[in-house]
């Protein structure tokens, strides 16, 4: 097979997640789903054994499509499932949505970027983008702690020469070392501050 009919396929397959992503992202927001923690819950809960799954596809969707901030849905992870099963689909799911922004970016390129991020926040990450930034050595680092927007990264990341295979290793290797800790910060954080209220 040649690289071009290789590459029909992953696009058309790219876009119909984009699309999917956006109906959902739109269905959700307006539903609330994606902007209020409490109908998040509401609604997760009221999938019975299917809540699992629908967490992980609102996990995913919030990566694709960030409306809601990335803490509210691992918060709600560990809430809903608990430490390790909340990590666990915090983790595939946060992983899945950004192989899907990458994939996203690789096809569209920079155009994506300006649609979906403030040009302020794209311009304070381009410096590190130059061919002799060692742009995959930062974006590990980035991805292992969880300090910055990865979200934004692994669109930013799709539109430098990075390949596949090597974002794949990044991201699924460092990942959980950020989602865990993350994931920690939330579930002692949210226990202490409902000791201080009790």
């Amino acid at each position: 097979m040649s690289e071009l009919e290789m590459k029909t396929p992953l696009r058309v397959l790219t876009l119909l997640c984009f699309l999917g992503c956006i109906f959902l992202a739109i269905w959700g927001w307006r539903a609330g789903i994606l902007t209020s923690q409490d109908v998040m819950a509401a609604f997760v809960r009221g999938g019975g054994v299917w809540a699992p799954l629908l967490f992980l596809l609102l996990q995913t969707v919030q990566v694709v499509i960030p409306i809601l901030p990335g803490g509210v849905s691992c918060l709600l992870g560990i809430l809903l499932f608990g430490p390790y099963w909340g990590f666990f689909y915090n983790y595939l799911g946060s992983c899945i949505g950004s192989m899907i922004a990458f994939g996203i970016a690789k096809v569209y390129g920079r155009p994506v970027l300006a649609k979906l991020f403030p040009q302020k926040l794209i311009t304070r990450y381009d410096r590190y983008t130059g061919p002799s930034k060692h742009f995959d050595r930062w974006f590990a680092l980035a991805i292992f702690l969880p300090v910055a927007p990865d979200d934004f990264l692994c669109y930013l990341a799709g539109t430098t020469a990075l390949s596949w295979k090597k974002f794949a290793c990044i991201l699924w290797l460092c990942k959980p070392f950020s989602i865990a800790l993350y994931s920690l910060l939330l579930w002692f954080g949210w226990d202490k501050i409902l000791q201080w209220f009790a």
